[in-house]
């Protein structure tokens, strides 16, 4: 089977966390530190305009392709090999059960005749790749192995925004699985008091909310519902007499009137809080769990002031803001106070930026 582009493999020895998301453009760059140690070299987000990117699909290609030229400049560094995402919906996923000590020939040609029965599209229309997880739970003599596969046009939007800035993308991951890598070091942060704790991880961006479950840091539940910081900007938008731009920028700023503070702001934070506990009151009533240990609160709205305290009250459950640098060291290019506040929303980019150090 011939890959264009590896969906797993890095072999990259320097590598830029490229993120881009519905409303900027992420880059974190990761240095080793260490004994499994991280250093935060630089990041940088860029704000694009409004619908720049929808649901994922890239709609204005020229403003993406400048937001990205910005963001790499202003991260001043020489490196130019990145690893970027497509979000979930762009991706099929498929955990197939494989007999073990098949050749890597053999395995190829497998994967590739089991995608034929999952994937709704010809073979040669998509880029597809897989990775061996290890023994299946039902028998030792078989492998469970992850198919991954995207439609090669969803791919080529991103080889090609990242090439007419001279970037080389040497990973094509998906957002999922690069947020759930950053969130290994979150995860580290909570206090064990179960054996297999159960967390709600909530990723509340600009346009949407996803819930993602985990039991012992696996993958239970997905669900995602139209909420987001979105709400918050149109709100500015209308009290203001704003821009959407002009009201996104005030809003990362802070600069805006005294009012915002105390009528729009708490508004929307207990609308959050009350979304979240629905959320949650879904998935109980959707699943046999009833209950969650801790809430991971993550995405650009996890950096309103005071809102993990809002989410617990709420839900009666611990509740933090993600922080995946919290045990790196800075490079001093890096403000501390500034990446606290940006660590939520950089959950996608620092999980792609540590596809540096995969072992493979």
């Amino acid at each position: 089977m011939s890959l264009d582009l590896s969906f797993f493999n890095s072999k990259a020895r320097t590598l830029l966390g490229l993120d881009i998301c519905s409303s900027a453009v992420k880059m974190v760059e990761l240095s080793e530190a260490g004994r499994n140690g991280y250093r935060v070299e630089r990041y940088v987000i860029e704000t694009l305009p409004k619908d720049a990117v929808v649901d994922g699909i890239i709609a204005n290609v020229d403003a993406v392709q400048s937001g990205v030229r910005s963001a790499w400049k202003r991260m001043s560094t020489s490196v130019r090999t990145v690893a970027m995402a497509l979000p979930a919906a762009a991706v099929i996923s498929k955990k197939i059960i494989v007999q073990s000590g098949l050749r890597e020939d053999e395995l190829d040609a497998f994967v590739e005749a089991e995608a034929g029965q999952h994937v709704p599209f010809a073979i040669d229309e998509i880029n597809l790749d897989y990775q061996v997880m290890g023994p299946a739970a039902s028998s030792p003599g078989e492998l469970e192995v992850l198919l991954v596969a995207s439609k090669k046009d969803r791919v080529d939007d991103r080889l090609a925004i990242a090439e007419a800035v001279g970037l080389k993308v040497v990973v094509m991951d998906v957002e999922s699985y690069a947020a759930l890598s950053a969130f290994e070091l979150v995860s580290g942060q909570l206090p064990r008091i179960d054996a297999t704790p159960v967390v709600a991880l909530l990723d509340i961006g600009t346009s949407a909310m996803r819930l993602t479950v985990l039991r012992d840091d696996t993958p239970v539940y997905v669900k995602e519902q139209a909420f987001g910081g979105s709400v918050l900007t149109q709100d500015i938008v209308r009290r203001y007499g704003m821009s959407y731009g002009e009201a996104e920028t005030a809003k990362r700023s802070g600069n805006l009137p005294d009012d915002y503070e105390t009528e729009l702001l708490p508004q929307f934070s207990d609308n959050l809080a009350l979304e979240v506990a629905r959320a949650l009151q879904f998935f109980f009533t959707s699943t046999q769990f009833n209950k969650v240990d801790h809430i991971v609160l993550a995405g650009g709205c996890a950096a309103i002031r005071g809102i993990d305290k809002l989410v617990a009250a709420r839900t009666q459950v611990n509740t933090i803001v993600a922080n995946p640098f919290a045990g790196m060291t800075l490079s001093d290019k890096v403000r501390s106070n500034s990446l606290q506040t940006d660590a939520p929303s950089l959950m996608n980019a620092c999980g792609l930026a540590l596809r540096r150090f995969d072992p493979s």
